[in-house]
Parts: C-alpha cells; structure tokens; sequence
C-alpha cells in the first residue's frame, strides 16, 4: 500500500476516534463515564489540529522563513536576546505560559460539571489559544521581538496602541496577583513544598552556570544533572518536613510565602536571563511533561470513572466556589487551557528574543499551547475522580458552608452530595494534613486527586507523598509563568515609563532595570496582598477578575495578529484570528458587565463593596471580617474600575483595527507594516550544538 494512502488512513482512524470520543462524553448521561474518553478526545483532537491546521496557518496565513535571521541572533547581547536551543525555548515556553490556568481553572470550573469545561478547553485551545501563541509569536519575531503593546501602536496607531500598553500593562498586575495568590495558598504551612521549592532556585542558577559557562553546549549533560537535583530537593523536602527541628523553620504563613514569592519576582526580572529565568523553566518543564504524561499513563492503566455529573445545578450561577452563570463565567474561568492572553505576553515577550529559527513558531507558538491544553484536561479528570462530596468541601469557602466540619458537611450534603465528617478526617490523615475542609484555591482538590490516582497506580501506597509532591508540582507550574511575567511585565512597564522620561526605557541600563521591576512588583504585590487578607480566600474576587482580564488581554491580542494580517494583504484569511476575536468579545463584556453591575452581591463588585459597607455601619460583621473590611471594601471598588476600565481598552483596540481595516478597503493610507529587513541567517540551523 502506498505511503500516503497509508498515512491518509491513520488519519482518517484518528479523526473518527477523536470524533467518536468527544460525541461520546457529550450526550452521555445519567451514569459514570469513563475518563479514557477523555484522554482519547484530547490526544486526537491535537493531534489532527497540529497536522493540519497549524501546518495550513503557517504555509498559508504567515510563510515562515528558516532563512530569515531572528532577532535573537541579530541583537544578542547575553543578557535579553540570547539564541538558545529550540528545546530550551520550547521548555521556557510552556514553562512560562504553563501556569496555574491549565490547573486551577478547569478544576474550578468543575462546580458546573464535567461538560461544559471539556468541550471549551478542546475548542478554545485549537482554534483560539493555539493559534494567538503562534500568530503573536509570528508578528513579534518579525518585528525585533517587540511587545504586544508597542505592535499595537505601530501596526494600529497612537490611540489603539496607546489603549493596548496601557490595558495589558494593568492586566498584567493582575495575572501575577492571582498566580502568587495560588503559590500563597499552596505553599502556606507546607514545609515540604517550601523546601523543595526553595531548593529548586539554587538548582536552577547551578545549571545555568553549568551550561553556559562550564560546559557550554552540552545540554543534555546540563539536564540530566538538573533532573536528578530536582529529584534530590522533592526528597529533601519530605525530609524536612518529618524532621521536627527543621519542620518549623520551613512552616510559613500566608503572609511569609507572599514576602517570598514578591521578592522572587523581583529576583528573577532583574538577574540575566541565562541564570535563573531559562534553566529554571526549562528544568521544570521535564517536571511537568513528566508529572503530565505519567497521570494520563495512570488514568490509561486504572480508568478510573468519572463522579462528578456532567452538568450541576450550579449552572445558574448559585455555585459554593464563585457565583455566576454557566455563561459566561465557563469561559472565563477556564483560561490557559484554552485560551490565555497571557501567553501572548511571553509570544512577545521573552520567547522571541530566544528564539533561532522562525520554522520552530509552529512547534514552540502551536505545539506548547496544545500541551498546556492537554495538562487542562488532566486536571478535569484529577478534579471529577474525586466524590463530588469531597471536591466541594475541599474548594468551598468556609464563608459559605460554615467553620465546624459539621455545618459544612451539613450544606454540602444537602446539595446532593453527601460527604461525612470521619470521611474528610480520614482523608486528610491519609494527606498528611491536619484538615481539608476549606482549602480553596483549587490547588489543594487537585493535589488529593492527583495523589489518588498515583496512589492507586502504584499499589495504594505513600499516598502523603504523593499528595506533597503533586504540591510542589503544581507551585513550580506557576512559579514559572510568575516570573517570566514579572520579567515581560518589567519590559512592559519601560517601553511606557519612557514617554515620561526617557533613561526609564533604557533596558540596558541595571540602574532602570532594578527601579522598574521593584515598582512592578509592589504593583502586582498590592493586588496579592488583598488576597491574602480576605477572608474568603481571595478566589471569589481575584479570580474571576483573572479571568476577564486574560481573556480581554487575549481579544487584544487577536486585534493586533488580525489587524496584521489584513496589512500583509491576507484580509481573506482574517477570519483564523477574528473568529475567535469575537467570541471573546462577546464572553468578556458580558462577564465584565456582570462582575461589574450585578445586584446580586455575591457577584457584583460594586453591590458586594456596598453590602458589605452596609454590614460594617450595621455592627452585623464577625469581627475577622470587620477588621479587614474597610480593605475589601476598597479592593472591590478598585476591581470594578479594573474591570470596566480592561473592556472599554479592550473594545477601543477593536475599533482601532477595525479603521484601519476600513481605510485599507478603501485605498487610503496607513501606517506600512513594521516587519524588519531581511537578513539572512548565519546560525547552525538545527541549534543542537549551541545552548546559550
């Protein structure tokens, strides 16, 4: 048989499973379904997108060039733009884009059921998030690594481009506060995973002197040693955390892992990137491709069935976790595994200025987006294992079931859900824990799901082990994408500040590079630090506030890859960044709108700071809640304004692009594109040789 009849057929058989297994979790009810559907929906639903679809984007929409030199090689200056072998950007990539949004929001998002998650995070990752990583990557790569905001005002003009820094420079702040948010709540009174990732750092900094200084080139030398290191911190960790003279040093408070996580920020946006930033992600990535493929080689051997129903009663917006509608809150809550505007920062941010090759866009841009989707898809299953009982008291604030165990195993079970008090105790002992009830965030229910199906793979054993380490996993996921923002963030902040003074711009200069990073991260610091202080838990105001912002951050971005794509005179293919543009639209408004103006104040900013100002003059507060009332008060007015103030930019880049395009269809003149000259490249093209 010829080969390509051959290859036609496996593809054929891939697409039909991938069919069969998504129509397969869509119309099963009233039983448990298996989670290798799951697995089988995910595995061919990328697969024939990367084939076909992201091959179809780049030969047709963009014409990448390997001969073209990138900005990498032609500005390399060993602190910022640095070429670096394809796999350790691609490690760095979704390393830094792989943060808790794959994680934490599709296992939030499991209040609603199973369904309404699985179906977005495969729809939204190929035909949204994975196709802005790779256009922005594209547009950045060709345009000198530029950031997002400064091709918005090059390519729209001074008002688009002005409403584009400025919006994802705020929308930044607020990634960053809820990716430390959900280090704080994971880390906080958990010496194991303090140790593990403070031992992680000096790792990460040994490595990178290793590779680039004394034995440049050997990467694979330089990983296997960074690999057994990392093994050696997750057990150095479970030691400390049973020895009890150290245990104590390393069981710090929320308010301790914040100082901790903001004065690494400010470390790793000021340090060359070659020390910490790069070796560190791309020494997590094994961990977590690792971690990642292990839990779906588990759920292949258990097949676990799924608890959770496919769809809840909370659609209606009653939910214990956060309040709000199936629509539009499904499709804010789950970002990263399906669309991030976050992962444009770093496509324009970091990934281009270490990029060697333009013909690894579609590997790196594509290929770690539909990665990080598969990662999202694990935490639905590691999430819907668990008995739905014990999911919503893990995740449920204590604000809403109650403090005592029995109040809250009380509400739960009256919804339908019947958990018990001797259940969550025994639960916890097996953890390691002193308690479970009310660790919300979502890190904590996925940690105990992820830890139960190792457990159960590998003979219903060390299930304490397995819970600390998915821990420490999941804090190394998101410390990853922390502070390659905080550094983006850092590039964003002086590309603005220089229009007030110009040495601010100079990012060069260590001097500027310190004093903006320290302002970035007090910035984003105010935002976690409200967090950390609510009582609630932080979850119920920030991350709904994530999820606007990112998702509004990625509409921005599809403005800015559609308007290019319009002005390279492809207007026909438009469509590949504009559909997407306008569900997004759509969804973010009307979330924005609601978080905004709902009179309902468990939803509303502006009626929840205004009852619970009613509450404080009426003495009707516990007194917890009335000493840091006065603080949430502000906060909740401030994310009002936030999130008013993201749509509106948001649509003010819509209509910018839309201008320009109008002018185009008429014959008047625009601004010429900003894509640099040609250069020929003088790099080895397979970058296998050379690490730094």
């Amino acid at each position: 048989m010829p080969k390509t009849v051959l290859s036609k057929l496996m593809w054929l058989a891939i697409a039909i499973v991938g069919a069969s297994a998504i129509g397969g979790i869509a119309i099963h009810r009233g039983e448990s379904i298996n989670a290798i559907w799951f697995v089988a929906a995910a595995i061919c639903t990328y697969l024939v997108a990367y084939r076909f679809y992201s091959a179809w984007i780049c030969a047709k929409v963009l014409v990448l060039d390997e001969t073209r030199a990138t900005p990498a090689e032609r500005f390399n200056n060993g602190r910022d733009f640095v070429p670096t072998n394809r796999w350790v950007t691609f490690g760095h990539h979704f390393a830094a884009i792989a943060g808790p949004g794959p994680l934490i929001g599709p296992t939030l998002a499991m209040q609603f059921g199973y369904l309404p998650g699985t179906l977005w995070i495969l729809a939204g990752a190929v035909l949204g998030g994975c196709v802005q990583d790779m256009v922005i990557m594209f547009c950045s790569t060709r345009r000198d690594g530029r950031s997002l905001g400064q091709m918005a005002r090059d390519e729209l003009g001074p008002l688009g481009g002005w409403a584009a820094m400025i919006g994802t420079m705020l929308i930044m702040l607020i990634l960053i506060a809820v990716l430390g948010l959900v280090i704080v709540n994971a880390m906080k009174h958990s010496p194991w995973a303090t140790t593990t990732v403070l031992g992680t750092i000096p790792v990460a900094m040994l490595i990178g002197i290793y590779m680039r200084g004394i034995r440049p080139g050997r990467v694979l030398e330089g990983s296997l040693i960074g690999i057994a290191l990392l093994l050696v911190c997750v057990g150095g960790g479970g030691w400390v955390d049973h020895n009890e003279s150290l245990r104590g040093l390393f069981d710090w408070s929320g308010e301790s892992v914040a100082w901790f996580v903001m004065i690494y920020g400010f470390a790793a946006a000021t340090l060359p990137v070659w020390l910490l930033l790069a070796p560190r992600d791309y020494l997590s990535t094994f961990l977590k491709l690792g971690v990642v493929f292990l839990l779906a080689i588990s759920i292949l051997v258990l097949a676990p069935d799924m608890k959770m129903p496919a769809l809840t009663q909370f659609i209606d917006g009653t939910g214990p976790i956060f309040k709000g509608t199936l629509f539009p809150f499904v499709f804010i809550t789950i970002a990263c595994g399906a669309i991030s505007g976050f992962h444009s920062l770093v496509s324009s941010g970091t990934t281009p200025k270490l990029l060697p090759n333009e013909r690894d866009i579609r590997m790196i841009g594509y290929g770690s987006m539909a990665l990080e989707s598969f990662v999202g898809i694990m935490a639905v299953v590691a999430a819907c294992v668990l008995d739905p009982g014990v999911f919503f008291a893990i995740n449920s604030p204590a604000g809403v079931v109650g403090k005592e165990a029995a109040a809250a195993v009380a509400t739960i079970s009256s919804w339908g859900f019947p958990v018990s008090v001797d259940q969550m105790a025994m639960l916890a002992k097996e953890m390691g824990e002193k308690t479970l009830f009310a660790r919300t965030g979502g890190a904590p229910s996925l940690a105990v799901g992820m830890a139960t199906i190792f457990s159960s793979t590998f003979g219903n054993t060390l299930l304490s082990m397995w819970y600390h380490f998915a821990i420490m996993f999941e804090v190394l996921f998101i410390l990853t994408t922390l502070d390659a923002g905080t550094r983006v963030g850092r590039f964003m902040l002086q590309d603005i500040l220089k229009h007030v003074w110009k040495p601010m711009g100079n990012v060069s200069s260590y001097p500027m590079t310190v004093l903006s990073s320290l302002i970035f991260v007090a910035a984003w610091g105010y935002f976690l630090w409200q967090g950390v202080k609510d009582p609630l838990g932080g979850v119920n105001i920030l991350w709904p506030l994530f999820g606007i912002s990112n998702q509004l951050l990625a509409g921005i971005a599809l403005s800015v890859a559609t308007g290019i794509i319009i002005k390279m005179g492809k207007a026909r293919y438009a469509w590949v960044t504009g559909l997407p543009l306008t569900w997004l639209a759509i969804v973010c408004t009307s979330a924005a709108m609601e978080k905004v103006f709902s009179p309902n104040p468990a939803i509303g900013f502006l009626s929840g700071a205004a009852s619970m100002a009613e509450k404080l003059a009426a003495g009707t507060l516990p007194p917890d809640r009335a000493a840091v009332a006065p603080q949430l008060i502000i906060g909740q007015q401030i994310d009002a304004a936030l999130a008013l103030f993201f749509a509106i930019m948001l649509w003010v880049v819509i209509f910018d692009m839309l201008r320009m395009s109008l002018r185009i269809r008429s014959g008047k003149a625009v601004l010429p594109l900003s894509e640099s000259t040609y250069i020929k490249t003088r790099l080895d093209p397979d970058m296998v040789t050379s690490s730094h």
